[in-house]
Formats: C-alpha cells, structure tokens, sequence
C-alpha cells in the first residue's frame, strides 16, 4: 500500500477515495484531458481488473476472518502501529523538501506514541494535539520539480504515476521500517507477516466504511478510482496546508504535456458513475461514504474510531 506504507495496502485503500467526491458537471473537456493522463488505459484497465479479482479472491476474504476473530480495539492498535512506523520516513521527505515544521510534527508524534503510546498502539499524539503530516519519496520528488507522468496501475501494487512508480522503488529501498524487516535479523517470516497484517488491517479500514458498495455503485469503477487517485494524490502534494514547494510543484504538474486540473477531474469522471470535485479528503482521514472530517458515524460500522493516519492524497 504506499511509500512509508506497503504499496499493495495503497492499492486497496485507493479503491475508496472516489466515494467521497460533491456532484460536478461532466463536459467532454475534462473526459479529453483525462484520457490524455492515462494514455495506458487498455493495459491498466486489464490489470485493474486482475487486481481487483485478487482483492475479491484473496484479500477481502482473508480480511472478513481477521474482523471476525479479533476485537475492535486490537485492529485499531494494529492500524496505529502501521502509522506510527511510517513516521520517520515521513520526517526524513519532509527534511529533504525543507519542510521542517512538519518534520518537527513527525518526529514529536513519534517519540510521543511509542512511549506513551505504548510502542504505537495508542495514537496518544493526535489526543495531545499532534497532527499527522505524512510525505513519500513521490512527493520529495514533485517538490523537487518532478512530472508525475502517465497514470499507471501496476500489477498487485495498484494506482500510480510514472513519478510515484519510481518514489515507490526508493522507499522500498529506504524506509527505515522497510530496512528494519529486511536487515534487523528478524525471525524467518515475520517481515512478509507484517506486510500481509498491514494489508489487512488497511482492507478492514474500507470494509468498516461501507467503501465496497459504493465503488460496486459506480457505472465504471475503474474511472472513479483514477479519479479519486489523481485528486488525492494531488492534494498529498499540496499537503492540503498551501505549502509553497509543494505548490509550485503541483502548478508545475498543471503546465506540464499531460494537464490535469482539479475540476477536470471530477468533471472527467462524472461519466463514471460517481460525481465529481475538485478537493479530496484529507491525508489523515479515512474514505469513505459519507466520511465526517473526523470519523464519525460511516456506513457499515457507525463507531469506527479515527486513528492516526490513513493512506494519503494526488497530483
């Protein structure tokens, strides 16, 4: 699933980041631009079909067992752990972006929950007033000027751009996290046991939300994802706060041979079964149907709690 998370739990909990968009009017301008984002469409939609069929197959099943045996406070401490991992990471994009305060952010929310938190199981820095401030190494590099390039589903990892394709290969290779399962000497299997536990856990999230019906609600499923992930993954980069770099990043994306404005594309994929917008949800919330700014009553599980972080936003 994504950069400081596993890819595939990205993949998953893209799936759902359509349910949340406002109605728009569709206009065949925006359907122009947002074909010429995703000049593979052929290839990605047979591997999104492929992905999805593992999700139906494997994943959601596996899932479905994991809610059954184990209580709701044990999964909301397994998605706080996954967070809290992610956090040094996320402080070193910041520090390479010259983000300090939001690095400052990541460095207080980790010490803060793996002591008081308990090793990351109590998000007890977002109670104190901490917020999460997530980046990836595809984020890095939109701020370092980078295209985010041709939309492309890869296969099992799930939605990306040609930029976060290649920011997604470095975390591999450089998140702490990631390092630790692969160097730390640690018990024979447990390293592919996290992963698959965080893939999970992240499938839980969407199952809780009510986000299965709605994307089995959309005339084209496979738009309304692309859509979704190009909003979100745009306002990752703006970081939803109108940081500068980031934002001329972004404007910079804008100009660039392959447009995508924000009204294109919520107007682009009104086709799609699911209106448009031109904002996403933030990084730190959960999408969902209806989704509250901070978590509360969602279709399918009334009272899931708000934990510290959830996959984030598009370019």
């Amino acid at each position: 699933m994504h950069a400081s998370r596993p890819t595939l739990a990205r993949m998953i909990g893209v799936v759902a980041l359509g349910l949340t968009l406002s109605a728009c009017t569709t206009t065949r301008v925006g359907t122009d631009r947002l074909a010429e984002k995703d000049p593979l469409e052929g290839f990605n939609r047979a591997v999104w079909a492929v992905n999805r069929g593992a999700d139906k197959v494997v994943v959601k099943p596996v899932t479905q067992v994991y809610r059954a045996v184990t209580p709701r406070p044990a999964r909301d401490g397994v998605r706080n752990f996954f967070a809290n991992v992610g956090e040094p990471f996320s402080f070193i994009n910041n520090i390479l972006q010259g983000k300090g305060d939001r690095a400052v952010r990541n460095l207080g929310r980790f010490l803060i929950n793996t002591t008081v938190g308990i090793g990351g199981l109590f998000d007890q820095a977002s109670r104190m007033g901490v917020r999460p401030a997530t980046e990836d190494f595809g984020q890095t590099l939109a701020a370092w000027g980078a295209n985010g390039g041709p939309y492309l589903i890869l296969p099992l990892l799930g939605p990306s751009t040609l930029r976060d394709g290649v920011g997604t290969g470095v975390s591999q290779l450089a998140d702490p996290y990631r390092v630790c399962l692969r160097e730390c000497g640690l018990p024979k299997g447990l390293p592919t046991g996290m992963n698959v536990l965080e893939v999970i856990s992240v499938r839980d999230g969407l199952i809780a939300t009510g986000a299965d019906s709605f994307l089995e609600s959309a005339l084209d499923p496979y738009a309304a994802a692309r859509s979704a992930f190009l909003q979100r993954r745009r306002a990752e980069i703006l970081d939803q706060e109108g940081d500068d770099a980031s934002a001329e990043a972004a404007a910079a994306d804008d100009a660039a041979a392959n447009p995508i404005a924000d009204d294109g594309l919520g107007a682009a994929d009104a086709d799609a079964g699911i209106p448009g917008t031109d904002t996403a949800p933030s990084p730190d919330q959960p999408a969902a149907a209806p989704p509250s700014p901070d978590g509360s009553e969602t279709a399918g599980e009334p009272d899931v709690p708000v934990t510290s972080e959830q996959p984030k936003q598009p370019n």
